[in-house]
Formats: structure tokens, C-alpha cells, sequence
């Protein structure tokens, strides 16, 4: 399908780009791009060729991600569109955590705003050196609306976020690190073959086995130990049942690469 403000590479391994592409709004999201990439990641789910996602921005004048959520259409807002437009916002992001395949934020530059909170629903985030990250919607007056009053605290604990949150102040690549916001930085020219590095080993291993590792892991977080130690045996059993786990550890056993099918 083609999208004005997105694009989508398929590329081979099982591992697809996808490019949030407003050059001349430092990639800002306004609400037809929150709309495509809703419709671009729905359809990454359902390919069973894709097995790993890569996000990031579009090349612009200045580098950047996502520079944040289009101003010039929340200026004139009324409570009932700005409802709305959270929704569609949290939409994406749950969409984008719930994919069932990882996704990896490539962070080349500015990452702002709704710019953060869809790298934060990202399962990695890599970031360039020259990379800023932050929340700074209060000093504008309004408040994130996209998860990132949620995902944050979860992610990097209650003080940092707070800070973070109320100051409005970006942070560096290298700071982003240290508070655990962004797994790992790279060389800016080194960012994306990384992802791609990732992408591809990720996307070798067993499909089945990736996503309920993946729901495990995020929906234990929410739960009490107990609780996701239950969980983490339903899901352990669920996948006795499927082909991947047979050829895996056949494969295994054999000494030779596994061919998983995702069943």
C-alpha cells in the first residue's frame, strides 16, 4: 500500500523497515501519519514473512526521528479532538507494543514529544549519539497523550520519569543510556546497519517462541511474581504443542541451523 507520510522496505531475513517520512516537519506526526502507520504495522502483523521491524525517521534537515506531535493541529483543539486524538495516539503505540514481533526504534535524531512515546512502545531502542529524547509538552501547556506518563515510569522508574516529565527537558543519547531509556547508542552513520544487525538475529530465532517470550515478559511486568511465574508455565506449555519447538531442538540435538516455520 502505498502512504504519503510513511514508507515501508521489506528486506531479506525477515525483516522489515519502516520510515516515518515528513522531511519537512522533522517528521512530526499529525494525524494522517498516526493513521498510516496504524495501517503499515496492522499490515507487518500480518505477514508471516516479517519476523522483525525496524522504525525510524526519514533523513531531514536537521536529524530526526520523530520531532513530536503536529502543533499546528492541536493549536485549535476542543477537549472532545484532543480525546480523540490521544486515542488514536495510545492506538498506535499498543499497537506497535502488542505487534508480536519486536520492533526496534532506530532514534537518529530528534525524539520528542509523540516523537518519545512511540519509541518508548518500541520493544529496543537504539540511539545515535547526536540523539535527544524527551517529554517536553508542559512547556507548551498540555501534557504527553500518547503513553508517555505510562510507559516512562515503567521503564526507567517514578523519580527519573517525574523529572523528565516536568521539567520538559531533553536529555542526550548518552544520558538516555544511563536512565536505561535507550538500550544501546551507536555512531550516528552506524545507527541503522545496527537495528539491522539486531533486526536479523532476532528474526532467526523462533517466531512463536519470540512473541510469547515477548507477551510473557511485558505482561508479567504487570503482574505479581507469583502471578507471572504462572503465567510464564501456561505460555511454556502452549508451546510444546507447535513445530518450531520440535524442529528447534532437533535442530539442536543435530547440530545444524533450525529451520522455524512459525508454527
Amino acid at each position: 500500500m502505498a502512504y504519503e507520510n510513511v514508507r515501508v522496505e521489506r528486506e531479506e531475513g525477515g525483516v522489515a523497515l519502516v520510515w516515518v517520512h515528513r522531511p519537512d516537519k522533522l517528521n512530526a506526526l499529525n494525524d494522517a501519519t498516526i493513521r498510516e502507520l496504524s495501517e503499515a504495522f496492522g499490515g507487518l502483523q500480518a505477514d508471516a514473512e516479517v519476523r522483525a521491524v525496524i522504525l525510524t525517521g526519514a533523513e531531514a534537515k536537521r536529524p530526526s526521528f520523530v520531532a513530536g506531535a503536529d502543533i499546528a493541529e492541536m493549536a485549535e483543539q476542543t477537549p472532545l479532538e484532543a480525546r480523540a486524538r490521544s486515542q488514536r495516539g495510545q492506538a498506535l503505540c499498543s499497537r506497535i507494543e502488542r505487534l508480536g514481533k519486536p520492533v526496534i526504534a532506530a532514534v537518529n535524531g530528534f525524539a520528542l514529544g509523540g516523537g518519545l512515546e512511540l519509541a518508548l512502545a518500541c520493544h529496543l531502542r537504539f540511539a545515535a549519539d547526536t540523539a535527544l529524547l524527551g517529554l517536553p509538552e508542559v512547556t507548551l501547556g498540555i501534557i504527553p497523550g500518547f503513553g508517555g506518563t505510562q510507559r516512562l515510569p515503567r521503564l526507567i522508574g517514578l523519580g527519573p520519569a517525574l523529572e523528565l516529565i516536568a521539567t520538559g527537558e531533553p536529555v542526550s543519547a548518552r544520558e538516555a543510556y544511563r536512565l536505561g531509556l535507550v538500550n544501546r547508542v551507536f555512531q550516528a552513520g552506524e545507527l541503522l546497519e545496527a537495528a539491522r544487525k539486531c533486526a536479523r538475529t532476532i528474526a532467526g530465532n523462533g517466531p512463536v517462541a519470540v512473541r510469547l517470550a515477548l507477551d510473557a515478559a511485558q505482561r508479567g511486568s504487570a503482574m505479581s511474581l507469583d502471578q507471572g511465574l504462572a503465567y510464564e508455565t501456561e505460555l511454556f506449555a502452549l508451546i510444546a504443542s507447535t513445530e518450531d519447538m520440535r524442529e528447534g531442538l532437533k535442530a539442536f540435538l543435530e547440530k545444524r541451523p533450525a529451520a522455524f516455520r512459525g508454527q
